[in-house]
């Protein structure tokens, strides 16, 4: 049986802590990490919605303005 698009991703035998960075801290290395990853556009899409971390390389706000949505007020 095939794995999910998850256990291709490069995060799969990192720290998950590194997706998801404190406020002020840098998600550099996560970006890079992303940005080289065979599943990225899958990961980008299930991310779409999450409001913390980072998926497909992208935060909360790029991934909205990425997918061309508007934030809604807190």
């Amino acid at each position: 049986m095939a794995g999910t698009w998850k256990d291709d991703g490069l995060c799969a035998q990192i720290d998950p802590e590194l997706w998801f960075p404190e406020k002020g801290h840098n998600a550099a290395q996560a970006r890079r990490i992303c940005f080289r990853c065979p599943v990225r556009a899958q990961c980008l899409a299930a991310g779409r919605y999450e409001q913390h971390g980072i998926w497909g390389g992208l935060t909360y706000h790029e991934r909205l303005r990425y997918y061309g949505e508007q934030e809604q007020a807190a």
